[in-house]
Formats: C-alpha cells, structure tokens, sequence
C-alpha cells in the first residue's frame, strides 16, 4: 500500500511541474516587457547627443528665455562629457542660467567650481562676477543683517585684484561702492541705537568705523556729526571740536556741520582740531560719497 501511494502521486507533480513550466516564462516575458516599457527613451536619446550638439541646445534655449530647459542642457554636457573644453563652457554658462533664474546657491557653487577647476582661463574673472552677482542680489535693508553686503565686497574685489584689465571691474566697483554703502549704514542705525541710550562708548566704536573703514560713503557726514554729539555728551570737548572741524573743512555746506557748530555754540565752543586726535588722522582720508 506504501508504495501504491507514492505511484499514485506522480501524476500531480508532473501536472504542477507542467503548470509552473507554462507560467514561469510566462511571468519572465511579463517582466522583461514591463521592464522595456519603463525605459525613457528621451533620456536615452540624451545620453547619447554629442556634447556641442546639447551646449548649443543650451545656448538656444538661454536666449530664447527658456532658463530652466537651458540650466538642463548645460548641466547634460558637465555630466556626459565631463572635463570636455564644452563641459568647461557649460559649467560656467549653467552657473549664468542659476542666477538668471534667482538660484543664487546654485550659481555660486558652480562658478566657484569652475574657479577650483579652471583659474586660469579667459572665463575665470566672468565665473568670479557670476559670484560677486549674486551675493549683490541678495543684500538686505540696513535693518537686517549685512552678510551679503560683505560677501559682494570681497568677491568683487577679488575680481578687481586679480582680474584688474577685466570688463567686469568697472561694474565691480560700483557694486562695491553699493555694498560699502549698506555696511556703512548697518552701522550708523547700531550706532544710533546706542546713542539714543546714551550707550556713548559703544555709539563712538560704530561711527569710528564708519568715518575709518568706510570714508568713501555718504554716511561719513552723519558720523562725524554723531561723534561731534557723543563726544559732547561725555564731556570729551577737544573730541567733539576735532570732529566738527573734520566735518566743516570736508562738507562746509553740510546741514549737518551746522547742527554740530550750534552744539557746540551751546557750551560757548567751536570746531578746532586737535592734530594728535584719530579723527583729525581719519579726516585726511575722506574721500566723500
């Protein structure tokens, strides 16, 4: 009976063997198919495009305002064709797309690798106004933080330094000349603060500031009037006449220099410059906004 049972049982293993053989290949051709079916022929079309055929692609689309599609073909050469003279001129065209469309992050960071990569080429000092760019688009009001501001100046002086015959460095120095401006703001609303608290020594660090690092803005006159005040304040008159003197001799039509001259006229004083004093030294290096 043992043995009856076991040759009973051979037909139904040979019927599932037969079942699993039909439906096995069947599922392996259900899957190859689903498989082909997922392939994204574009993006295999793409892969196989020859690299000046998808940089020009991304210059078309570039002049034609088509930001996104041409950041794509540009970023297409740099991944196919890497360390190709087209994947150089795409790195640094793909950072101009970014910051054509306000992605600041993305175009610093690929001029600045272009820059690690290619220092010495004819688009470096471009790459390094791309950066300079776009920290200048993102200063912030005087009443925020100065980052940017500090950011644009270095970057842009960077360029004027080292690229100083570049076409770039006229509008570098009007961006640094903006940014001073912002910095030298920043610190005149602190310093403001301060004196309005009659924080007086704190006051002075911030218009010192102003009238040593940044003499070239239109914020030196304010500063000089300010430290004409807090120094009076404090009862530091030879300080107080050395900056309205300072004030009168390099803005003698200033609204500014009048206030600071009737000041002083309240305690029976007037402007007179103290030599030694750092102000009368700061004063030789006004330059004016």
């Amino acid at each position: 009976m043992f043995f009856k049972r076991i040759g009973q049982s051979k037909a139904p293993h040979r019927a599932v063997f037969l079942a699993l053989s039909v439906v096995v290949p069947s599922l392996f051709l259900s899957a190859c198919m689903s498989s082909e079916k997922d392939v994204d022929l574009s993006t295999y079309v793409e892969q196989t495009e020859p690299a000046d055929v998808l940089y020009n692609q991304g210059l078309a689309n570039l002049n034609a305002g088509r930001l996104q599609e041409a950041s794509r073909k540009f970023s297409a050469v740099d991944r196919q064709h890497p360390y190709s003279e087209y994947a150089r001129k795409s790195m640094v065209m793909g950072a101009f797309a970014d910051y054509r469309q306000g992605n600041y992050t993305e175009a610093i960071g690929s001029a600045k690798r272009y820059l690690t990569l290619y220092p010495s080429t004819d688009d470096a000092a471009y790459a390094q106004y791309i950066i300079g760019l776009s920290y200048y688009r993102q200063i912030r009001d005087v009443t925020q933080d100065q980052k940017e501001a500090r950011q644009t100046v270095q970057t842009m002086q960077d360029l004027v330094t080292r690229w100083p015959d570049s076409e770039y460095v006229d509008d570098a120095k009007e961006k640094i000349r903006f940014a001073n401006d912002q910095l030298a703001g920043k610190e005149m609303q602190i310093g403001r603060y301060y004196l309005e608290r009659r924080e007086y020594i704190a006051a002075v660090k911030r218009f010192r500031v102003v009238v040593e690092t940044y003499s070239n803005t239109r914020h030196v006159e304010e500063a000089l009037a300010r430290l004409t005040e807090t120094y009076y304040a404090m009862g530091l008159t030879s300080e107080a006449q050395t900056a309205a003197a300072v004030l009168g001799t390099n803005y003698p039509d200033s609204v500014w220099y009048k206030d600071s001259y009737k000041l002083l006229q309240t305690g029976g004083l007037e402007p007179r410059e103290n030599a030694g004093s750092w102000i009368a030294k700061a004063g030789k290096l006004i330059t004016g906004a």
